[in-house]
């Protein structure tokens, strides 16, 4: 990966001295300047990863910099620092778009763990939009193993006719990979066509799926032509296909194994050409053992398996799906400039999501529409939460997932509930852990984590 480009702007010559040194260690490219018109000249010549800008300058202040990068629609990530910040200049430049206000003198880990956590949560917003066009602009995006591996499935499913069975948990985005696999398939061109086969009552089912003749049955005053029919040259999707009731399950079966339909109430045959993507968040070969779902249909169904991850076992990509999720809902309650503190994102990360996907893009919803503030806080997050960040379930070994992968992630788990429980305050986490604060750091910055706090008079 290209080395980030940092500008450093602050007209003390000692503090970019040191703050160029410090970061260059870390790996950064980084130019300074010491004042608003040299740095207006260098953004000119050149995109940044990051901005770090001082309040007050000789010919002018921080915030006149980062006012020109949002009218020239630039949304490079922005530091602010001064030396003697007041809440109105915070809040000004909160609202311009600055992800933090630094106080001096600054606490160089401090500094770097912010650095860090600027770069990755944009890295992690620039991934989710490159991931939405891969998948047709769906919501499947994240960076861990477990959903690059099923977006992986997704692409070599889709290039093939077969029959699919999506599992998984309510809420983790059975729909989604249905529509991706549709998208990214020959029959793009052709319709989608959904059905919830838990949503109707058993003698409306057959009428749906295969379609009725007129006088077929009380109520069926015109013909009407069903799923697989509307959905010939492209893909039917069966949500929730382990509540279909049997007769129906014998009838698809059929319309599987032969291709073709016979309308109910009717007795001419037509042929059908739709690939069939099914979902369940049922254990279908124990149905299959209690005689609730047919051997032979789940063997037609289950010809490409394809298995989603429920957000606990891929924690890492709650970030991601964050910026995603509150990119959508500032757009749809017109709050398009409200962004959620590093913090918040970490008590996120230590909630357990029952509900899965599904669920975190409510919470994040509710987050834009009541939170007042321009910034979603960490309190705010707790405030919203059901219960607070339940702990981490239990099993953290996962087939085919190297070793160092899972202890990272339970370090990560650790730090990342230990830091929530001492309110971001690294130097209290550290004593709890019986860690050097110093060692802390370095561990935290490893691994993508930073406190709410920058325990600056702390040490």
């Amino acid at each position: 990966m290209a080395r980030a480009h940092l500008l450093v702007v602050d007209d003390e010559p000692s503090i970019l001295t040191t703050l160029q040194k410090a970061l260059t260690l870390e790996g950064y490219a980084v130019d300074v300047a010491g004042g608003v018109k040299v740095a207006e000249d260098k953004l000119k010549k050149r995109s940044y990863d990051l901005c770090l800008f001082d309040v007050s300058l000789p010919d002018g202040d921080g915030l006149q910099l980062l006012r020109g990068l949002r009218a020239a629609k630039v949304d490079t990530p922005v530091l602010m620092m001064s030396g003697h910040g007041t809440i109105d200049t915070a809040v000004q430049a909160t609202r311009l778009g600055a992800l933090n206000f630094l106080e001096k003198p600054l606490n160089t880990d401090a500094l770097l763990i912010n650095v860090e956590t600027a770069l990755r949560l944009d890295r992690a917003e620039a991934e989710a939009k490159a991931l939405r066009a891969q998948t047709g602009g769906s919501e499947l995006i994240g960076e861990s193993v477990a959903i690059k591996k099923l977006l992986k499935q997704i692409g070599r499913a889709a290039k093939s006719a077969a029959s699919v069975l999506v599992t998984g948990e309510r809420g983790t985005g059975k729909e989604l990979v249905a529509r991706a696999i549709h998208q990214l398939s020959p029959r793009a061109k052709g319709p989608l066509e959904k059905l919830n086969c838990a949503a109707l009552p058993s003698e409306l089912i057959e009428s749906e799926l295969f379609g009725h003749e007129a006088g077929a049955f009380t109520g069926a005053t015109k013909q009407r032509r069903g799923k697989f029919e509307r959905a010939s040259g492209g893909t039917l999707f069966l949500d929730e296909v382990g509540d279909m009731p049997l007769a129906a399950q014998a009838k698809l079966l059929r319309v599987l194994q032969e291709r073709e339909i016979e309308r109910v109430g009717g007795s001419e045959t037509f042929k059908v050409d739709a690939r069939v993507v099914a979902a369940t968040n049922k254990d279908l070969p124990a149905a299959c053992q209690k005689g609730e779902f047919r051997d032979d249909l789940y063997d037609r169904l289950n010809v490409v398996p394809l298995h989603i991850p429920p957000l606990r076992a891929r924690r890492e990509d709650i970030p991601m799906l964050t910026a995603h999720f509150l990119e959508l809902a500032g757009m749809a309650n017109d709050r398009r400039g409200l962004r959620i503190d590093p913090g918040a994102v970490q008590v996120l990360a230590n909630y357990s999501f029952p509900g899965n996907v599904r669920e975190l893009r409510n919470l994040i919803e509710r987050l834009v529409i009541l939170t007042p503030d321009e910034v979603i806080s960490a309190e705010d997050v707790r405030t919203c939460l059901p219960g607070g960040a339940a702990p981490r379930a239990a099993g953290l070994f996962r087939p085919g997932v190297p070793f160092r992968v899972l202890v990272d992630e339970a370090e990560r788990t650790i730090l990342q509930e230990a830091i929530a429980h001492h309110g971001g305050q690294m130097a209290a986490t550290a004593r709890a852990l019986d860690l050097e604060r110093s060692h802390l750091y370095k561990k935290a910055r490893n691994l993508g984590l930073r406190g709410d706090k920058a325990d600056d008079d702390e040490g």
